[in-house]
Order: structure tokens, then sequence, then C-alpha cells
């Protein structure tokens, strides 16, 4: 009898430990010792070899594309955009996948293989011969084109690569961060997440680059295949300590719900009609007049039923999270053409060095021409740091408030004009050069290295790697405090979004100038690099003006800023 009652009193406190659990947090599915830091040498272990594998392909694409594949230099940075482009698209598919259907750890597991399957193919390329066109040895005659099949085994190969990275770049940060349930760890965890992300991303474009161009292509592409496998090696061993989550569905879904119910309901009257609110968030009472069509969405009517959410019936709460994303879409606009300017800067400056001299002094050693961005990495990391620990508080102490999210990025557009123009006088001085050795139309297929040092690359690559410490993290931390809770996902492939827009755009705006004008030759030294450049930094003008506006028109949600995510963004 005694053992019977205390079995029951244990069962009975078993279950009321659990309903606590529930009330508690309903979202993380309960485990004793899984999440928090254990599980760290596996996120961040995982996300540094799968960047390194990453940044050794991706990095140096152009250089591979033109000298084994003897694609032209503009076609090439032209392939270029649109795989990063698709990189930065794919996270989107990549978050409403784990969202919605197979959650976190299945979504990551699962294109991390896709990107190994990728650089491994890519690896063969480089091994048969058959997978690319004869070299090209007689730089005075043009070299043979890939064929249909190598063309098409190409793309192929870079669609799963990029589809591999997109799908775990982003979706790993979001599975670290939800191992923690307090604001602090979340907050630390960013800091090494992106420390992390930075010195990887470094490396890749340093070492992994100097062992493509020196040693070989093989033994190259083979490091990203070790790099990557270890990172699928080291995530899935993690498997048993990560807390596990439960799915919420896509924002995305709630999104298009909320048109979809507004659409059908188009010719309903919202006079004495009942709104359908969320019964767990009463915090606004009544829809707001902006953006009042979309009203309709929310309003409850006899067909509705007892649905309290569907495709003909969405909550006020809904409805006011689309206007608060509709609001903040001209200010995220205003950034897709700076995006676009910045990856053009990227391969143009590639394309620059591998016109110059790269030796490092009077030395043997030579500097590997995509390695050059690795100082725009390197010069945001600096900057970043110093922002946070030096500039801000000093700023905070003089005027007594911080420096505002939409001052950051102001700052950061000013910034990226200076250096295009900085970009235009090197470009100037190159040519001044190539016109002084008379390497100037020579109807060479190639650019013809000039004798001008391309260290002087190294000045607008800093000034631009400063302006993106002021641009993406001030985005980030904008689009937090702006964001309802229900879409802060959204935040980060808003901006994801925001910079595959821009390679697009930037593939389109260098296509225009291709047709339309001589400034971009695949010789260098027979164009206009630097006409090209003055164009962009006279757009970047105009596009500021246009940032301004908007963010003179804006109006802040009135919210308290987190001191962490402050800190998060500043990493």
């Amino acid at each position: 009898m005694e053992s019977n009652k205390r079995q029951k009193d244990v069962e009975e406190k078993n279950h009321s430990q659990h309903i606590a659990i529930e009330e508690t947090n309903d979202v993380f599915i309960k485990h004793s010792k899984r999440g928090g830091w254990a599980t760290m040498p596996f996120i961040l272990g995982s996300i540094s070899t799968l960047t390194l594998a990453a940044g050794g392909w991706t990095g140096n694409l152009i250089v591979y594309l033109i000298t084994k594949y003897n694609i032209k230099s503009i076609d090439a940075t032209q392939v270029f955009n649109v795989v990063f482009g698709c990189m930065y698209l794919f996270p989107i598919a990549g978050a409403i996948l784990s969202d919605s259907f197979f959650g976190l750890f299945a979504v990551i597991a699962g294109f991390s293989l896709v990107s190994l399957l990728g650089v491994t193919l890519m690896t063969l390329t480089s091994i048969l011969l058959s997978l690319r066109p004869p070299t090209c040895t007689n730089m005075l005659l043009p070299c043979e084109s890939p064929s249909t099949l190598q063309y098409g085994v190409l793309y192929a190969i870079l669609g799963l690569a990029c589809m591999g990275i997109g799908g775990t770049r982003f979706t790993v940060a979001t599975m670290g961060a939800d191992q923690f349930e307090d604001s602090n760890s979340v907050g630390t965890y960013f800091n090494w997440y992106f420390f992390v992300y930075y010195v990887a991303g470094f490396i890749s474009t340093t070492v992994i680059i100097y062992v493509q161009d020196n040693v070989s292509w093989t033994v190259g592409f083979g490091i990203c295949v070790v790099c990557n496998t270890f990172g699928v090696i080291l995530f899935l061993s993690g498997k048993n300590f990560y807390r596990k989550i439960k799915l919420k569905g896509s924002p995305f879904t709630s999104i298009a719900r909320v048109i979809v119910a507004a659409v059908r309901k188009r010719n309903v009257h919202s006079t004495n009609m009942q709104y359908n609110y969320d019964a767990n968030d009463k915090s606004t009472i009544v829809p707001s007049d902006r953006f009042r069509y979309l009203n309709h969405g929310a309003l409850k009517i006899e067909s509705d039923g007892s649905k309290e959410r569907s495709w003909s019936l969405s909550t006020v709460q809904e409805v006011e999270d689309l206007k608060t994303l509709i609001k903040i879409v001209p200010l995220w606009s205003s950034s897709v053409l700076l995006s676009a300017t910045i990856g053009m800067f990227n391969n143009f400056t590639i394309l620059q060095a591998l016109s110059m001299d790269r030796h490092l002094g009077g030395s043997q050693f030579k500097i590997p021409a995509s390695s050059f961005l690795s100082l725009d990495v390197l010069a945001t990391s600096i900057t970043i740091f110093l922002l946070n620990r030096v500039i801000f508080p000093t700023w905070q102490k003089i005027t007594s408030r911080p420096l505002t999210p939409l001052q950051r990025i102001g700052m950061g557009h000013v910034l990226n004009v200076v250096g295009l123009v900085v970009s235009a006088l090197v470009e100037i001085q190159r040519l001044h050069s190539a016109s002084d050795h008379n390497l100037i139309g020579l109807s060479m297929a190639t650019t013809t290295i000039v004798p001008f040092s391309a260290l002087w690359l190294l000045l607008p690559l800093t000034i631009v790697g400063i302006s993106q410490a002021f641009i993406f993290p001030g985005q980030i931390l904008l689009y937090y405090q702006e964001f309802p809770a229900s879409l802060r996902s959204t935040s980060s492939a808003m901006i994801s979004l925001l910079v595959a827009v821009g390679f697009y755009l930037s593939t389109a705006i260098t296509s225009l100038m291709r047709n339309k004008t001589t400034w971009l030759k695949d010789n260098l030294n027979d164009g206009r690099l630097d006409i090209a450049y003055w164009v962009l930094a006279a757009t970047g003008v105009v596009n500021f003006g246009y940032f301004f506006v908007c963010a003179k028109m804006f109006e802040h949600k009135h919210v308290k800023q987190d001191k962490n995510m402050d800190n998060i963004s500043s990493s």
C-alpha cells in the first residue's frame, strides 16, 4: 500500500515538473544535459571547417574560370556574381525548410552533404582533363571555350556547392543560438561565432588560395574536401548533445496568409466587424490605420467559422507584422545598390590584381590575386572591434547618446563612395603605367601585367572594408530593433536577400556597361575601368541621397535597445 502511494506521489511530482517545464518554455523539447556550451565544440568546429571549405573554392573562383576554363575575365565575374547571388538567396529556402518541415539539424546535415558533393566534384574538374577545355598556350590567339557539356557539368557542380553553402551558413548560426535560453549566453555565442567565421574566412582566402595558385588546384580543392568532411563529421557527432526545437512554422507563411486573406475579403466592409486577435498576444488593441487594406485579412465573417488562423483569416498581430515589414522595405531597398557596388568592386579588384605586379617588395613571393580580398575581411574585423571597444563608447561619452543604426549605415554609404573614388584613382595610375610601357593596344586576348605594384589596391580595399563594418552590423541591429518578435528570424534572411539581389543587380550593371560602353574589356589595358569606377561612385552618391530621404521618413518603433544584441551586431 505504501509502495503504491509512494509511486503515485513520484508520478504526480514528475507530471507537475513536466507541466512546469512546458509552461516555462513551450519551444524547446527538453532533454537532460542537452544544449548549452557543451554543444559549442560541434557548432563552432563545424562552421569553421565549412567556412574554410567554402572560402577555399569561392574565393578563387574567378581565377579558376579564367585560367582553367578559358572564360573571359568579365564573363568570369558574371558567373561569380550569379554563384554568390545563389549562395545568399538560398538561405531563405533553408530557413523555410527548417522552420516548417524538417528542423535545423536535418537541414544542416543534408546541405552540408550537398556541399561536400559539390566540392568533391569540383576537385574532379581539376583532375580530369575531359571536364575542361585545353589549356590556352598562345595568348595572342583566342582560347578554346568550354563545350556545352563542360559548361553544363560546371554549372551543375557550382549549383550543388553554392546550395550547400547557402543551406548551412545562416542555419548553423541560428541552431547555435537555440542552444541557449538566456540572452547573455546568446550574445557571447554570437561573438565567438563571428570571430570563428571571420578567422576561417581569412585563412581560406590566404592559405588555401596560395596553395591553389602556387602548388596545384587539385591540392587546394582537396583541402576544401577534407575541411568539408570534417565539418560534416563534427556536426553529426554532436547529435546527442543538441537541444531540439519544435517546428514553429515559417514567418513567410504568415505573411502570405495575410495577403491571401486580405485579397479574399477585399470587398468586405469593416463597419461593426470583429477582428481576430491572437489569444497569446493582446498587445495590439485595434489594427493601425497604416496600410488599412491589409486589415481585411483579420476581419471575422460568418464563413470563417471557428477557424482562428487559416488562409482566409489572419490575426491582427500577423497583419501588423506584415505592415512593419512593408514599412522597412524602402530602407532595405536603399542598400541593394550599395551591395551591388561592393560586389562589382570585389570583382574588378581581382581583375586589377591579375594585371599588376603582385610580388611582395623585391622578393620572389607573389601574392595570389584573390587573396587581396582577405584584406577587406581583415579591415572589417579590426574596425568592428575598434568600433565596439573604443569609438562607440567614446562617442557616447562625448555626446551622451549612442550612434544609431541609421547613422552607422549612412557612414558606411559615405565610406563606400570614398573607396570607389580611390579605386578609380589607382586605376588611372595603372593605365598611365601601362601607357608608359607601351602595353596599350596590343590586341592581346588577356591583360598584360603592368609593372605597377598591386599593393596600391590595399588602400581602397581598406576603406571599403571599414565601410562594411558600419553597414552590415548597423543593418542587423536596425532590423532586430524594428522587426516584431515573430519575424526576428527574418532579419538575417532580409540581409541575405539584400546581398543576393545586390549580386544579381551587379551582373545586370556589368552587362549594361559592357554592351553599351568600351569601359570593360577582357584586356583591362584597352578599357577604361576607371570610368566605370567613377560611374559607380556617382551612383553611390545618388543612392546615399535616396537612403537619406528614406531614413528621414522612417518611423521608428519605440522599443528599448537590447545591449546584448548591440554586442551581437558589433561582433
